[in-house]
Formats: C-alpha cells, sequence, structure tokens
C-alpha cells in the first residue's frame, strides 16, 4: 500500500500541470503582445459596426471601464439606457459616440427599429455639441464613423422592411427614450415640373456598368428617388428632364435643442430633402456642413432596364420611333439631367449611329463627379432617329438649341448660356460640326438647280427645307469637340453593310410629306431623286462617295468657335496609312483647324474611353479658363 494518500498524489498532479503549462507557454506572460501583419493592423485600427461585427475601439473602451461589455451582450437595452442617463467618469463626446454606435449595432442585431433613429441622434450630439470646447478634433477618426452613423441610422430609421422604400413623411416616431416629432415641408418634394416619389437608400444599391463609383462625403442620408408627373399647369422648358430620370437626394434631420431635448426625451426636428441643384452643404451650429450624395448610383440605377437600350436599333430604322411618350414636350430631342441652373454652362453630348444617350453614361459619370467642374457645367443630351437624313438632324438639332436659349433667358441675363460647349460622336459628330458652321445655300444648290424662295410650297415645307438645308453658327456655340467623327465618310457606310442597312431604314411621316410636296413642285430638278424611295438616308450620308459628305467635309468651322478632335485607332502598330477603329478611317476623321488633336487606342465606340473622357475634362477646364471662370 502506497505511503501517499489521496491529498499527496492531488497536489503533484496539480505540480506537474502547472509545470506543464509554464513549459509549453515558454516565456509567455499574461500581459504582452505580438507581431500583427499590416492587414491585421488596419483591421484592428477601422474596426465599427458598421464595417464589421465588432465596435470601435473608443465604444469598446467605454463599455469595458464601465464593465458593460459582457452585460451589452445579453441586455443591451439595459446597458443603452443606463449610459443614456450618465456615465460620471466619460466626457460627453464619449459617451454620445459610444451611444451612437452600440444603438446602431442593437437596431441592426436584434431589429430594434427606433435604436437607428436614437443613433442618428446620438451622432449628431456628438458632431454638433453646444459646448464649442467639446467637439472633437480635426484628426478624429470618430468623426468619419459618427457622419455614417447618423447617414446610415436615419436612413434605416426610416426605410420600410416591406418594400424597402424609404418613407419621407411628417409623423411622431418612437424613440427608446421618448419620441420625435419630425415636419417635413411638401415643397422638398418638388423637383421641377415632378415630384420626387419611391426613395431608395443609394448605399445599398450595389452599382455595374461604370469604372468608378463616387460618393459625395458629408452629412445626410443619401437616397436616389423616382419622378412622378405634378399638378402643374404646364411644363416648362426650365425642366426639359425626362420622366424616367432617377435624382440623387440627401435627407438631413435637424432636431431641435439637441442637448436639452435629449434629457427631456420629447423632440422636434426638421426633415429636409436636398438634391445637388439646391444645395451641396449646409449651415449647422455655425459651421458650413458638406451634404452627402451619391450621384453615380441615380445614374446607374436611371440606366438600369432603361428602354434607351431598345430605341438604338428601332431608332436607326424607324424615323418615327421615339423614346419619350410625351412627345410634344421633346419634340427637338433634347433634354437635360436636372432643371437648368443659369449660370452654368450648357455641354450638350450628341450620340452617333445606332446609338442613344445612354452611351454617355460613363463621361457623365466622370464629368458630373469632377469637383472642379461641379457647379460650373450643366449637362444636356440630344437624341434623334440616327437613320433619318443627317441635315433633317442637324436642323431639328440647331433648331432646337436656338430655341432653348430664347426661352431659357429671353432678356439675355445668363451669360453661360452664351459658352455652350457641344459634343458629339460619330455621326453625332457631323451634327455637331453643322451647329458651327455657315453654309449658305451650298446643300440645296448642289441637289436642287431651283431656289428655295421659288418653290410654291406651304409655309411649313418652306420651314423645314430652310431648317435642314441652311447653316449660320448656333450663336450660344463657342466649342466643339468631334469623337470618332467620319468627316470624310465611313468606310463601313460606303460598304455593303451600309447599302443594306439603308435599305431597311424608314423615314419619318414629318419628313416625307414636305419632300412629297417638293418633288411634285420640282419634279426632276432633284439630282439623283426620282421617289421618296431615293431619299438618301443617314447611311447614305456617310458614304465616302456621297455628295453631302464632300459638301460638309469642304466647310470650315466658323470663326470664334474653337474645336477639337479625338480619333479612335484600333491598332496603333500597324503603319499610319493604316490607321482605322473599324467604322472609320484615320484620315476621315481628322480635320484640319482644331486647337487639338488625340489620337486614343480604341475602338469606334470610343465615347467612354478612359482616354477620352480625361481629354474631354481637360478641354472643359481650358474653356472655363479662356471664358473667364
Amino acid at each position: 500500500m502506497s505511503r501517499y494518500g489521496p491529498d499527496c498524489w492531488g497536489n503533484l498532479v496539480g505540480a506537474v500541470l502547472v509545470v506543464v503549462v509554464l513549459l509549453a507557454n515558454g516565456c509567455a506572460t499574461p500581459v504582452g503582445v505580438r507581431r500583427m501583419d499590416p492587414q491585421e493592423v488596419q483591421q484592428s485600427l477601422t474596426a465599427n459596426v458598421l464595417s464589421s461585427d465588432t465596435l470601435s475601439a473608443p465604444t469598446t473602451q467605454i463599455l469595458n471601464r464601465a464593465g458593460l461589455k459582457e452585460k451589452f451582450r445579453n441586455d443591451p437595452e439595459e446597458v443603452l439606457a443606463a449610459l443614456h442617463r450618465g456615465l460620471p467618469t466619460a466626457g460627453e463626446s464619449d459617451r454620445l459616440f459610444a451611444l451612437a454606435e452600440l444603438s446602431f449595432a442593437h437596431a441592426s442585431r436584434n431589429d430594434a427599429r427606433p435604436y437607428f433613429l436614437a443613433s442618428a441622434l446620438y451622432a449628431y450630439a456628438f458632431l454638433f455639441p453646444e459646448d464649442r470646447e467639446a467637439l472633437p478634433g480635426r484628426t478624429d477618426p470618430r468623426i468619419r464613423l459618427a457622419l455614417d452613423l447618423y447617414n446610415r441610422g436615419l436612413a434605416q430609421a426610416f426605410t420600410n422592411e416591406s418594400d424597402k422604400h424609404v418613407k419621407v413623411q411628417a409623423a411622431t416616431y418612437p424613440l427608446p427614450f421618448g419620441q420625435i416629432a419630425v415636419d417635413v415641408s411638401p415643397e422638398d418634394f418638388r423637383y421641377g415640373d415632378y415630384r420626387l416619389v419611391n426613395f431608395v437608400q443609394a448605399a445599398e444599391l450595389d452599382v455595374r456598368g461604370l469604372r468608378n463609383r463616387y460618393r459625395w462625403s458629408g452629412i445626410g442620408a443619401p437616397l436616389a428617388a423616382s419622378l412622378q408627373e405634378a399638378d402643374s399647369s404646364g411644363a416648362s422648358v426650365k425642366y426639359k428632364i425626362p420622366p424616367n430620370l432617377k435624382v440623387a437626394v440627401t435627407a438631413l434631420l435637424v432636431p431641435d435643442n439637441i442637448g436639452e431635448i435629449l434629457k427631456s426625451g420629447q423632440l422636434r426636428a426638421r426633415l429636409d430633402l436636398f438634391t445637388t441643384g439646391e444645395a451641396t452643404s449646409v449651415f449647422i451650429e455655425g459651421q458650413a456642413v458638406p451634404l452627402e450624395y451619391e450621384l453615380s448610383s441615380a445614374l446607374a440605377y436611371t440606366v438600369e432596364g432603361s428602354q434607351a437600350y431598345r430605341f438604338e436599333l428601332k431608332g436607326l430604322f424607324s424615323g418615327d420611333f421615339t423614346i419619350f411618350k410625351d412627345r410634344s414636350r421633346f419634340e427637338d430631342g433634347l433634354f437635360f439631367m436636372e432643371p437648368y441652373r443659369p449660370g452654368c454652362i450648357p455641354v450638350v453630348l450628341v450620340h452617333g449611329t445606332a446609338s442613344s444617350p445612354v452611351r454617355w453614361a460613363e463621361m457623365l459619370n466622370e464629368l458630373q463627379n469632377d469637383p472642379n467642374l461641379w457647379g460650373r457645367y450643366q449637362f444636356w443630351l440630344f437624341t434623334y432617329n440616327t437613320g433619318n437624313p443627317i441635315l433633317y438632324s442637324a436642323g431639328i438639332l440647331a433648331e432646337g438649341l436656338r430655341k432653348i436659349v430664347a426661352e431659357l433667358d429671353p432678356e439675355g441675363k445668363d451669360p453661360a448660356l452664351g459658352k455652350m460647349v457641344v459634343i458629339g460622336h460619330s455621326q453625332g459628330g457631323l451634327l455637331t460640326k453643322l451647329t458651327a458652321v455657315s453654309s449658305g445655300m451650298c446643300f440645296w444648290d448642289r441637289v436642287v438647280s431651283k431656289p428655295i424662295d421659288e418653290l410654291q410650297v406651304s409655309p411649313e415645307t418652306k420651314r423645314i427645307l430652310l431648317r435642314s438645308m441652311c447653316y449660320e453658327p448656333v450663336p450660344s456655340v463657342k466649342r466643339v469637340v468631334f469623337i470618332a467623327t467620319p468627316h470624310g465618310g465611313s468606310f463601313v457606310a460606303g460598304g455593303w453593310i451600309g447599302k443594306l442597312v439603308g435599305k431597311f431604314i424608314t423615314l419619318p411621316f414629318q419628313l416625307l410629306k414636305p419632300l412629297q410636296e417638293v418633288l411634285a413642285v420640282v419634279g426632276q430638278g432633284v439630282a439623283g431623286v426620282q421617289s421618296l424611295k431615293d431619299i438618301p438616308r443617314s447611311t447614305d450620308n456617310m458614304d465616302p462617295k456621297s455628295p453631302f459628305i464632300k459638301t460638309l467635309a469642304s466647310i470650315s468651322i466658323a470663326e470664334g468657335i474653337q474645336a477639337h478632335s479625338i480619333i479612335a485607332v484600333r491598332n496603333p502598330e500597324d503603319p499610319r496609312e493604316k490607321w482605322t477603329d473599324g467604322v472609320v478611317d484615320f484620315s476621315s476623321a481628322q480635320i484640319d483647324g482644331v486647337a487639338s488633336e488625340l489620337v486614343v487606342h480604341s475602338s469606334h465606340s470610343a465615347q467612354d474611353h478612359p482616354e477620352t473622357i480625361e481629354e474631354v475634362r481637360r478641354i472643359l477646364m481650358e474653356h472655363l479658363k479662356e471664358r473667364g471662370r
């Protein structure tokens, strides 16, 4: 029998275990360090409830100091209530920031929706304290996180879970510590001739198809809104906005006396809606604070499922097809990306053959989000049936630009309208050129021997003929940009593909009727045209052998208008004489008298190429300098 009792054996085993643990840990101590890899370092520095399931370091510190970390896991509402009542040993800003993050965490994990609104209010109180000395320092990383908590908390608080729409409406909303009465002005929903409706969180939209997604950092919940026709006495040219446009909107909740009201639990606040045309910053507690917007997501949301893609082929083959239900409002093919803004220079984008305005999305995304261009330019687009004769389409463009400028500024008080830039791709470049030349009657004289003034036709027919055949520079146009433009024609249009396509193009009734009238009067006096079926289509116009393209190529850009050329070359390693973009030869895309010429490595669809967009950006910056902006 062993002389060691059970207690001795137990002590011996315990001692052995201690030795084993010490040997296993080597020199490890209860408190110490280990090296982290760079990714771990950054995750540790930036972890927060919005980017992960981990609270930020400042909030964790508050919980640990109060001995509430474990309790927050089991009874978060009791911990939040305790922190709301106060924490004597913590600074007020530290407490408010922790409340903002913890409220958002609880709302997200437990579907406790009033806590989203509480998170936004705590964040607001942290950012704009009554005691100015309590303002966090400029380098305090909590500032950006507090803005995000405010923005996301506000958006989540008003989001309807069933349809994911953000409900912007006046009402009294519950809070964990009371309630808040929110006022909303009906005027905030006005957007030109429309009402802003069906708001969605811009942050939750996954943008595809654009190289860059831009966010304007600031305060406010960034939203994207749809448009609904408003009751109005009539559409105004100031609001030539397509009804399918999605608008970047920011919602801002401004509480009254936030410090005192957080203690009483009875709050009142104003919920304001802003668009970029109204404000890009606001004053809060005497501070100028930028508003947060997401233009990229609104643009992509507009293009998602757009009928404009269907228009591209239909608009080529059918002269009567249109993407607009309201034909009278958009009869000139021009529309705006936002309501007209006095003082901003119009940039007019003109697409090419078998194309549509949505093909400018990449360029619009870059230029609209450039802080150096924002507030200095406004973007207009022109759409047309690309199978129609080029002179007919160009006449509509030129007349439309004159008409819009006259209606927007009848007294000539807005000098920015007189500094217009027109940018055209492919066939659109030919239309663009016709806004900047003086042609006289050379187009008419080349095909018809009898002067227009001597024709016995209706006044409307004569108006269309003069609009389409006689060009003078549009007075407001001061700069034009050509992208992959077939100034000397396209070998595709002149080949079998162009000829085959031309056979299936039908002309619009608005053009057929006056042409029929002209043929009846002139008889055999139209060169190469015996009947309506012989009327050249756009593909015929762009044949390098066509009388139209030769005549247009012989006309120079008018004095006082700057021109720039961007030429696409598919295989720049080829000999220069073989350069082409697959549709237009390099020599055909060149034009004399331009202020700059840039060759980009691209196929014919060069309007969304990065080099093209950067060149347009450069040109617009140059335009501002030359125009004294």
